[in-house]
């Protein structure tokens, strides 16, 4: 297709959808809840009813987020309940980034006139599962019978790690590596661990207050946390991993749906949605970082992040300070740290919003499809006039993958159409990275460090990323009760402190302790 005949993309409809209810006789599926979001979205194009029911067989594109709850064909599902025939039909990866994605990738299809009417869509029934899980009542009476093994999916933050390096040492799941990123970057900055602390707490009761003002937030109202109980470790409030407590931690047991349908400007006008509807998208960007965590260059920067800004921002021809709006995904407070660290923005007290949920802490953690949400709830507040142009940061895995889309009340500035392609790579691989050692010995220095807790808050297990002295990278698990205790402390700072690592013969682990450093 050529330029001239390229076609403008706008959302023109969106909906939410919120399951509050953890009674088994309420336990709706995440295929019921998607259906009823997608309905939420066609009633909010503010088409007469005599048209809505021409747009929903008209859909003939369906991306769905990849569930966390059950597994299921969904996007030929959703299809066949709602009469309609996609031409285009995808199931996404697992990953948090994947809703700007899907987005953005609809975008260009529509553009391209590859489709007439998408359907970006996802849903999450955890809270429900977790209800039936209880009461043994697996699967849950009612539901679609899922393609795979249901065992697969359903502690989804808690898999058993695969056999790697981390799993040598017991660290793979995010709880455990977002904190590392938080350690390194509180080093970086100078910060000390009590204004660091400070400062985290006082991000997530900004994000609290969002998310009590939300109406489709998890919490459903309920009076936001402050400052105070977010940053005080009690037995509600737990440790989890260093330096995080329970309430600087995604809480994923939610059930919750969304979804965004997008067309043509020319297709949006036959049918007859009202110019006020329309939200455009500007375009998209994302990239990733290496899945395996000790394959990065750093922990107190992500490159997925800042390139997938950056890119996105290029590739919708628009500047940050033309950013009215921000949603950036936060399941722990170090990924919009990260961002704003970036884009200069202030991480605490901002004039602009870098949150419309309140982050999958308050909000709640939607599986994959938070980001979704935030696309919808975007689109609802560029709509209202409080502002023209948003952004949306969607991040997945453990900082690991990242997209971005951009969207405004207005088409692009430049004129031209909607970008022909993605303008990053699947993966960062033009960055360095140290050599890692399986196996290490000898004076080491820590890069940075975590401590995961009991349940009782008692430090149960240390984990080092370190450097020998030419700069070989290791991971390494606390040798002994003092070095556990000297990693757990509130007052010291232990990124850059020196120590030894030794092999453990037996595991294959690798210890590291505060013992004497030999002289250079």
């Amino acid at each position: 297709m050529s330029r001239s005949s390229r076609r403008t993309p706008v959302i023109i409809g969106v909906g939410d959808i919120v399951n509050r209810s953890k009674s088994l006789s309420d336990a709706i599926e995440p295929l019921q809840l998607m259906i009823l979001s997608i309905q939420e979205a066609i009633k909010d194009t503010g088409l007469p009813p005599s048209t809505l029911s021409t747009l929903q067989s008209s859909i003939d594109s369906i991306d769905v987020v990849k569930s966390w709850t059950w597994p299921c064909d969904y996007p030929n599902l959703i299809a066949e309940r709602l009469a309609f025939k996609p031409v285009h039909c995808e199931y996404s990866e697992h990953g948090g980034n994947q809703p700007a994605k899907l987005v953005d990738e609809a975008a260009r299809r529509i553009s391209a006139g590859e489709c007439e009417v998408a359907v970006v869509t996802g849903g999450e029934a955890l809270a429900s599962l977790t209800a039936c899980a209880a009461a043994k009542k697996l699967p849950p009476p009612g539901w679609t019978a899922p393609n795979e093994d249901v065992r697969s999916v359903f502690s989804p933050t808690t898999r058993e790690l695969q056999p790697s390096l981390g799993a040598k040492h017991s660290i793979g799941n995010p709880v455990q590596l977002y904190p590392l990123y938080e350690n390194a970057f509180r080093a970086y900055r100078g910060q000390s661990i009590a204004d660091n602390h400070l400062e985290s707490a006082e991000l997530y009761a900004e994000f609290a207050k969002v998310a009590e003002g939300n109406a489709y937030a998890w919490g459903g109202g309920a009076k936001a946390e402050t400052k105070e109980s977010i940053g005080t470790v009690s037995k509600k409030n737990r440790m989890i991993c260093f330096p995080y407590p329970l309430l600087m931690n995604a809480f994923n047991t939610v059930n919750l749906a969304a979804a965004c349908i997008l067309t043509s400007t020319e297709h949006a006008r036959e049918l007859g949605v009202s110019p006020d509807k329309f939200i455009y998208p500007l375009g998209g960007a994302g990239t990733s970082d290496s899945n395996e965590f000790w394959q990065r260059p750093a922990y107190w920067w992500s490159p997925s992040i800042s390139r997938s800004l950056d890119a996105a921002l290029d590739v919708s021809s628009i500047d940050k300070e033309e950013i009215d709006l921000y949603d950036f995904y936060s399941c722990f407070p170090i990924v919009p740290k990260l961002a704003c660290e970036h884009l200069g923005l202030p991480i605490t007290g901002q004039r602009k919003a870098i949150t419309l949920l309140g982050g999958l802490t308050s909000f709640g953690g939607a599986g994959n499809n938070y980001s979704l949400h935030a696309i919808t709830e975007m689109t609802r507040q560029l709509r209202q006039g409080k502002g023209k142009t948003g952004l949306v940061l969607a991040n997945g895995g453990w900082v690991t993958y990242q997209h971005v889309l951009c969207l405004s009340r207005s088409p692009r500035s430049d004129g031209l159409p909607y970008p022909d392609v993605t303008p990053l790579p699947k993966y960062v691989t033009d960055v360095f990275v140290p050599k890692v050692l399986e196996q290490a010995e000898g004076d080491a220095t820590i890069e940075t460090y975590t401590v995961e807790y009991d349940r009782d808050n008692k430090p149960l297990r240390g984990h080092v990323v370190g450097r020998l002295k030419d700069g070989s990278r290791f991971l390494a698990n606390h040798a002994d009760e003092h070095t556990l205790k000297k990693l757990s402390s509130w007052e010291t700072e232990q990124v850059n402190r020196k120590g030894i690592v030794t092999t453990d013969k037996k595991s294959g682990r690798n210890l590291f302790s505060f013992g004497e450093v030999s002289r250079l």
